[in-house]
């Protein structure tokens, strides 16, 4: 009855947006007023990133039971979202809730869908676990479509895209899954305790780039003591300001813990940091990036990584897919300790990976992320009103809580660590 309830109170009480092209000279501008609810800014910022939008400014404001978010936003050439399409369907994607879905915090495993089959992974990083892991599904029929695979601070994640080698089709046979499950289960844990590394069954489809966030955070990538029995205090947003300048983005969150309390510990400060820090650095490409792009064949992704091992080249992040017959694939690698690779190396990558066009590039240097917290001054709280002001929000009497400023990080995907 209670979801009936909330059916029944969201129908009575819909989320107002607008999106207006004329009020900004550079940018789509999408006002979204709702209730007051746990995790709807994070649901419509991740609609946002689903779009492959650019959140230049944002303002997120709430007054009781009652918010207000205003995104300047643009498409990733910096344009001005036009298509009707697009504009309608985000409208009516938040207006029907239909954004303000449940996410898939905890489920890790396989997950069969119409077409493929998705294997999503986590463990402990080594030099060759990619390789192996592809050997493994060839050796077990499988044919990989695409893959995505992260490292950060020692853990490893993955979401592999695979069909049957035969068919071309789905596997959705139990025991076929269940063997390659505890077939892969050891191969991520030959160095570990087998209890780190993961697959286990999970349901429904959900950004891939969001997926492996969600999936190291669960793995506390961020934790370098690993103590997963510590937990998780959860925070919302009640106020913030985001500007995005070109490589560079200032954010400022006022926070508080779901319960209302906004005191917090030094632990909880540390623990918040390390959150957030760990949201920007794993999703920043270390290394040497190499680009490929050749005719598909059998067994193309075991021979290229198996290459990269046999040189003693680590893989730190990949992207892999097919599209038209071609594989196109782009990595991130770096020497066993992590240095970057010689230029005589990748001449010789290129020599062993032949017929195909790979090309390098150095991945520029990234600022390190910078994470303040502090309790607001009145002159702080006075600004804040006069920024939801500007809004044409009514947002109440006064603002206080731990205010977090970070710099040197994309503007629209922080939030997902403020709702671990």
């Amino acid at each position: 009855m209670e979801d009936e309830y909330t059916k029944l109170v969201r129908r009575m009480n819909p989320p107002g947006v607008l999106i207006d092209n004329d009020a900004c000279e550079d940018a789509t501008i999408i006002r979204v007023d709702s209730e007051n609810k746990h995790g709807n800014i994070l649901e419509v910022v991740q609609l946002l990133t689903d779009q492959n939008f650019i959140v230049k400014k944002g303002y997120i404001t709430s007054d009781g039971g009652w918010f207000m978010n205003v995104f300047y936003v643009t498409d990733r050439e910096g344009k001005k979202i036009t298509d009707t399409r697009v504009i309608r369907y985000l409208h009516n994607s938040i207006v029907t809730g239909s954004c303000f879905r449940p996410t898939l915090m905890d489920s890790v495993g396989v997950r069969p869908s119409k077409e493929h089959t998705f294997i999503e992974l986590t463990g402990t990083d080594r030099p060759g676990l990619l390789s192996e892991v592809c050997a493994v599904l060839t050796d077990l029929k499988c044919n990989i479509v695409n893959a995505e695979f992260w490292t950060h601070n020692t853990r490893a994640a993955a979401v592999v895209c695979i069909t049957d080698k035969a068919t071309g089709c789905v596997i959705d046979d139990p025991h076929r899954l269940s063997t390659i499950k505890e077939i892969i289960c050891k191969v991520l844990g030959v160095n570990s305790d087998l209890t780190s590394a993961k697959m286990m069954t999970s349901m429904g489809v959900t950004h891939t780039e969001r997926r492996l966030h969600q999936m190291l955070h669960a793995d506390r990538d961020y934790d370098h003591v690993g103590n997963s029995k510590t937990p998780r205090p959860q925070y919302e947003v009640f106020h913030g300001v985001v500007h995005n300048s070109g490589i560079e983005a200032y954010q400022e969150y006022y926070i508080r813990h779901v319960g209302g309390r906004w005191k917090m510990s030094e632990a909880e400060r540390q623990c918040v940091t390390q959150c957030l820090e760990a949201a920007i650095k794993r999703r920043v490409s270390e290394g040497l990036e190499l680009e490929l792009r050749t005719k598909d064949r059998e067994g193309l992704l075991l021979d290229i990584t198996r290459t990269f091992r046999e040189n003693g080249v680590c893989i730190r992040r990949a992207e892999m897919s097919i599209e038209d017959g071609m594989a196109v694939d782009n990595f991130h690698v770096t020497d066993m300790l992590g240095n970057a690779v010689e230029a005589k190396e990748v001449e010789s990558l290129c020599a062993q990976i032949c017929k195909t066009s790979l090309q390098a590039r150095r991945t520029d240097d990234h600022h390190q992320p910078i994470i303040t917290h502090a309790t607001p001054t009145e002159e702080e709280r006075n600004d804040m009103v006069r920024r939801a002001d500007s809004c044409g929000v009514d947002h109440g009497p006064s603002i206080t809580g731990p205010s977090h400023r970070t710099v040197g990080c994309d503007s629209h995907r922080l939030l997902d660590a403020m709702n671990p």
